[in-house]
């Protein structure tokens, strides 16, 4: 098996790993958690689910993009695949490392409906649902384009 083949496989693998994930955690088992469970039980499972996807996703957008600096050395930058990696990693980091931290602190100093910290938690939770949104669509459009060349 030459090395191209291999490196098609590999992302495949790779995405399918990420984006499937993405896909049946936050538009399957999230809301299914939420139907059968109490918001508070249903939302602690469901940010170990996310923050379990975003390392998921870390690690292999690391992989991806090595698997493209690989495959085109210098000519990688000109790849839009690489932006878009680059650019889903940076979204990962945002909601993991600024964006959940900031909500967990939230959730332990309280958060009475309709109060002050309840409504920062949903402008949080608003933001980092357009930021999984995204990355979910972009990380779609990585595997309707895997396998095919620019």
């Amino acid at each position: 098996m030459d090395n191209l083949k291999l490196f098609s496989i590999t992302e495949r693998i790779f995405l399918t790993l990420w984006v499937g994930g993405m896909w049946i955690t936050g538009y399957m088992m999230a809301p299914l958690l939420f139907q059968y469970l109490d918001k508070q039980t249903a939302g602690n499972v469901a940010g170990h689910m996310f923050t379990a996807m975003s390392y998921v996703g870390l690690f292999c957008g690391v992989l991806l993009l090595a698997g493209i600096a690989y495959r085109y050395g210098q000519q990688s930058f000109r790849q839009w695949r690489s932006w878009l990696l680059v650019a889903m990693l940076i979204l990962v980091c945002l909601g993991e490392f600024i964006l959940q931290p900031m909500m967990a602190e939230l959730k332990v100093t309280g958060m009475l409906e309709g109060s002050e910290n309840h409504k920062k938690f949903s402008m949080l939770h608003g933001i980092a649902a357009v930021i999984f949104l995204i990355n979910s669509i972009a990380g779609l459009v990585l595997v309707i384009k895997s396998g095919h060349e620019n």
